[in-house]
């Protein structure tokens, strides 16, 4: 197989607007862009026509000012004497920024006897549609990212987690360097702990922290070191479907590290996160609040604690939801979104947010479900849900022209529901 005339084109996203003349307040621009492609031998006419025009699409975005990081990719493939013309536009929802085109010209040519598609086209670009799409695939970017690289990493503990459970009981595999014999067992625990926290290596880390804890048995660092470790190894066993007890001595030996740090220290607020990662694991979520909250009492921006909560409340508040206890739900859900928090939070609070809409719509409370998702479109414009659920509302109360604005918003990112619904 061979690749000919690989071509990449990518764009830096600024989001910003470059040689636009327009008042800032404008909504929408007209732009006339042209657009080429050579067919390929297994290309249709049809396809090429859609591919000539995709390609003065993006041109017109381009020329409207919008640069965006997208992988159109165009390649020629050669197989057998064939030759096969591929492209790719990668973000597909920015067609949907785009609410008319023209042709203003069209025709076709012949380069090296393969046919030449031309198209010249005016094109009403709407930057608010355009700018939300952008938004929301570089959050889908980040978290696709974030997910091939927890994906390396859980292949990494799976084979960490393998050599640890087949390793003959009682036969150290592990092979550490001998410390000072001049060296106070303190110093020695200390060093053994520096060593030991920036490790990937699990069981590796499991030997350096369980030295360090017989070396200084009142230092409190190895027992929450090793604490983590094991809840580590729970985790991984767990995300490969393994049972139950296959994976339990790791949360118990979790459980025991952390009560004997908060022995040694009661008010240690990673001890007491730590705690409350065992009764998570256990299914105590009560008990699991109360170790969040008494690390939050002692230290109010210890923000690793008030993510829990943040998640605890809202599993919590959807039990009660399923139930239909209304009330006690929304009482739950309270204390995770408190007005105190500063906005940055409401990213990871926006599934709270929602849930706090939909308990309000059955409480009769149109006008707080209504203000709970402008707080979430405040900080994610593009999120579909919300804007479908705000249209709702919006329809409820007979306010159709903000309703059709929400729904419009969202068909522009994608949302088949959202268009049907559309007059």
């Amino acid at each position: 197989m061979l690749f000919q005339g690989i071509l990449t084109v990518p764009f830096l996203i600024t989001i910003s607007l470059l040689a636009w003349s327009h008042p800032v307040a404008a909504l929408e621009t007209t732009v006339v862009a042209e657009g080429h492609y050579v067919m390929g031998d297994s290309d249709t006419l049809t396809a090429a026509e859609k591919h000539v025009l995709q390609r003065a699409q993006r041109k017109a975005i381009e020329e409207a000012g919008m640069y965006i990081e997208s992988a159109f990719l165009d390649w020629e493939k050669t197989e057998a004497g064939t030759s096969l013309q591929i492209s790719s536009w990668e973000i597909r929802t920015i067609a949907g920024a785009i609410t008319k085109t023209e042709i203003l010209e069209s025709r076709r040519t012949f380069v090296n006897d393969r046919p030449n598609l031309y198209v010249r086209i005016r094109a009403i670009v709407d930057l608010d549609s355009l700018k939300a799409a952008i938004r929301k695939w570089h959050s889908e970017q980040r978290l696709a990212k974030h997910y091939r690289r927890l994906q390396k990493e859980n292949a990494s503990l799976k084979t960490q987690l393998e050599t640890l459970r087949t390793s003959p009981s009682g036969v150290r595999t592990l092979i550490i360097e001998p410390l000072g014999h001049n060296t106070r067992p303190q110093a020695q625990a200390r060093t053994l702990i520096e060593k030991a926290m920036p490790l990937q290596d699990l069981p590796l880390k499991l030997e350096l922290t369980s030295r360090a804890a017989v070396l200084d048995p009142k230092f409190i660092d190895p027992l929450i070191l090793r604490g983590q470790t094991y809840l580590n190894l729970a985790s991984v066993a767990y995300s490969n479907k393994r049972r139950l007890s296959e994976y339990s001595e790791y949360i118990d030996n979790a459980r025991m590290d952390f009560d004997r740090a908060l022995l040694i220290d009661p008010h240690n607020i990673w001890a007491l996160l730590g705690k409350g990662d065992v009764y998570t694991w256990l299914n105590r979520p009560q008990e699991a609040v109360l170790a969040f909250e008494q690390a939050l009492e002692l230290a109010n921006f210890f923000d690793v604690a008030r993510l829990r909560l943040i998640t605890l409340y809202t599993a919590e508040a959807k039990k009660l939801v399923a139930l239909g206890q209304w009330t006690p739900a929304l009482s739950v859900l309270q204390k995770g979104l408190s007005p105190h928090l500063h906005e940055s939070w409401i990213p990871y609070q926006k599934e709270s947010y929602y849930l706090r809409s939909t308990i309000y719509q059955q409480l009769k409370q149109p006008i707080l479900a209504i203000e709970d998702l402008s707080t979430i479109l405040r900080v994610d414009p593009s999120d579909e849900r919300a804007l479908q659920a705000r249209a709702q509302l919006y329809q409820d109360a007979m306010l159709e022209n903000a309703a059709k604005n929400d729904l419009l918003q969202a068909c522009k990112l994608g949302s088949v529901t959202a268009c049907n619904q559309l007059p």
